[in-house]
């Protein structure tokens, strides 16, 4: 008789974060083209989700939103979608927007193209909910928001920022790209006449920041502009951008550096530009790992640890936790690295950080414990943060369970609060979920996932077989749960046990050869659950 031997292998819960919408954005086109490179940043992007959820590849949905204005009056807006399947038919739940505003940003005289107006514009679109008809009524900023923005572009996304904070709505991550507001933040950019909303600073209803610039260039918009460094975030000064667009479009270069994190492949084109083996080398440090640990590594889908103390560019340069909020106390330390917003409506109930603080592998009816922060601001009474288990990580289809409901009261615009919940597995199948918070006052709602996955293991005992013995051998069978720790032991007095094999259940079954003495004149067996 021949027995099959499975190796002992453990299975442990992915870590990662669902739901989010990324809004990617360019500046200054002269002749109102709209850049490919967009085009290509976005497309890419699903291709980076692949294998951060299971089996879902490139499961997201895409839009372009074109926005133009006629005569200075009014702004008009084009909602399409490019890619991908509507949002509430996705397993991902990702949302990926292109700002086309390419009519607009070429005028450098009229008041209209200035990113002050363009980006009130924008945030009205995003706050309205019949922007995105394939949203169903939801405001597309009902999840945790990704701004990147280059250029005037980078300008366009902070005042974004600034204004979704004024009505109370954080933005999770704001990425700056070699940013350059037109007269404004020092420039001076004669002829034009127009001026943009500043890109120094982050507003303090901004979670994380980074920011991505170099001085190679002319440093006038005339020419090869330079972009800024900018206050309350990780800077990332680039010193070496030679090949990409090539002499005279390191500002350019900026933006493929950041592409360059996001399609990993060598090599990488934005349609404008490639990245080949040389930039690969030449561009990121040591410890960007050839941009794998850098730029895009950041976002929530990325999963790169913005706490970190650790200088990417080398010692002496700046450590990545100087883009995490310090105004309020998240764990990263205090500091005066964000600028106060001047006015705040609080309208917007938030969800900021939601975690996993304890195991994430628990067995059935055991309590998951978490911990998360929020900030509400408006006057309603009946605010409640919920809490669901999901089997995929998009809150809008049906895949979800919901586990606990609890009042949360008001916090006022100039404070954060946290809550430790313990979650009840009780209800919920042996399997493993993803886990996210639903903040809501009645009418606004706003979505976050814990970045750790929980797998819920079965407390029914193992049962047990035996094969027919052989010389010297006997098959020890089990069948269990997936994700069961099984314990095999072995007696010869049913006293005293010696444990020989343990193995965390991938399948519902598992066998195993003991190789047994033939000295022995009887042997016994048993199966139990382990830690």
């Amino acid at each position: 008789m021949t027995a099959v031997v499975l190796a002992a292998s453990i299975l442990v819960p992915l870590a990662t974060n669902g739901a989010g919408v990324t809004i990617i954005t360019h500046g200054f086109e002269l002749d109102s083209t709209y850049p490919a490179w967009v085009t290509a940043m976005a497309d890419n992007m699903p291709n980076y989700f692949q294998g951060r959820f299971p089996g879902m590849g490139s499961n997201c949905s895409t839009y372009k939103l074109t926005m133009t204005n006629i005569n200075g009056a009014f702004y008009y807006f084009t909602p399409s979608r490019t890619n991908g399947s509507p949002p509430s038919a996705t397993e991902s739940g990702e949302i990926i927007i292109e700002l086309d505003w390419s009519a607009i940003s070429g005028d450098l005289f009229d008041s209209y193209a200035s990113t002050y107006n363009v980006a009130l514009a924008v945030s009205q679109v995003l706050l309205a909910t019949n922007s995105f008809p394939e949203l169903n009524g939801h405001p597309a900023i009902e999840f945790p928001i990704h701004l990147v923005g280059h250029s005037r572009g980078g300008s366009l996304m902070s005042e974004i920022s600034f204004i979704l904070g004024t009505n109370g709505i954080w933005t999770d991550h704001l990425t700056t790209l070699d940013p350059y507001p037109l007269n404004n933040d020092g420039n001076n950019d004669f002829p034009a006449t127009i001026q943009d909303a500043p890109a120094r600073n982050t507003y303090s209803s901004v979670l994380f920041a980074d920011n991505y610039w170099q001085d190679l260039g002319a440093g006038t918009y005339s020419g090869d502009p330079d972009g800024e460094p900018v206050n309350g975030a990780y800077v990332r000064q680039l010193t070496d951008l030679s090949g990409g667009y090539g002499s005279g479009g390191d500002h350019s270069s900026v933006h493929l550096w950041y592409h360059g994190t996001v399609d990993l492949e060598t090599p990488a084109s934005d349609t404008g530009a490639t990245i080949t083996s040389i930039e690969r080398a030449g561009w990121w440090t040591t410890a960007e790992a050839r941009g794998a640990a850098a730029g895009f590594y950041y976002s929530l889908i990325g999963g790169g640890n913005r706490m970190s103390l650790a200088e990417p560019a080398g010692a002496g340069t700046h450590p990545v936790v100087d883009g995490y909020n310090q105004w309020w106390d998240f764990g990263a330390g205090h500091s005066t690295n964000r600028t106060v917003l001047p006015a705040n409506n609080g309208t917007w109930p938030n969800l900021i950080k939601f975690d996993v603080v304890g195991t994430n592998i628990v067995a059935s009816g055991q309590a998951v414990a978490t911990k998360f922060y929020y900030q509400y601001g408006g006057l309603s009474k009946n605010v409640t943060a919920q809490f669901l288990f999901d089997s995929d990580f998009n809150p809008y289809n049906s895949n979800s369970t919901s586990i606990a409901t609890i009042p949360i009261s008001r916090t006022g615009t100039n404070s954060v609060s946290y809550i430790n919940t313990n979650l009840t597995t009780s209800n919920m199948p042996p399997g493993t979920y993803a886990i996210y918070g639903k903040i809501s006052d009645g009418i606004h709602t706003r979505y976050l996932y814990a970045p750790e996955l929980v797998q819920i293991i079965s407390s029914q005992p193992p049962v047990l077989g035996i094969g027919k013995p052989t010389v010297g051998q006997i098959v020890v069978g089990v069948s269990g749960y997936v994700g069961q720790t099984i314990v095999l032991q072995s007696s010869t007095d049913l006293h005293n046990w010696v444990a020989f094999a343990t193995n965390r259940l991938v399948s519902l079954s598992w066998n195993y050869t003991n190789q047994v003495s033939q000295n022995v004149s009887q042997q016994f067996y048993r199966a139990l659950l382990g830690p």
